[in-house]
């Protein structure tokens, strides 16, 4: 039985790569990590870590745990935890991310949303809101 769980957990763990030389069109979507040496267009849905190697080009929509650019990202991401831009990478889109890390040298060109800070500003902007009723309230 100890066996079984073993084996589940390795498939859940699975490492995929996607070496230069190869070009993907279509729709990835795994349990594990993925990285990306060659060309990929489409949509990635991943529940671990994308990784995009200096070579690597992705062009799409992303939606992941974790992602690492170091290469070419062009398209909408969504990275639930932390997004990190090594010096090499070019990223051209919309990005919506917890956390991110920018290197030196890194290339950023389109929008990026923060979830903690947007969430945060939405509660101060209520908490505002509430303050300046109950000072109306209180003046009447």
């Amino acid at each position: 039985m100890i066996k079984k769980n073993r084996d589940v957990a390795d498939a859940n763990q699975a490492s995929n790569r996607i070496l230069a030389g190869t070009n993907i069109e279509g729709e990835v979507h795994s349990n594990g990590d993925i990285r990306v040496d060659g060309s990929l267009k489409g949509t990635i849905s991943i529940s671990g870590k994308l990784v995009i190697g200096e070579n690597g080009s992705v062009e799409g929509d992303i939606k992941c745990a974790y992602a690492t650019v170091s290469g070419k990202l062009k398209g909408k991401v969504e990275v639930s935890e932390l997004l990190s831009l090594q010096a090499t990478a070019i990223v051209n889109g919309e990005v919506q991310t917890n956390k991110l890390s920018v290197e030196p040298g890194a290339e950023f060109s389109g929008s990026c949303n923060m979830g903690s800070v947007v969430r945060k500003m939405k509660n101060d902007e209520s908490a505002g809101n509430r303050s300046e009723k109950s000072k109306e309230e209180a003046s009447a």
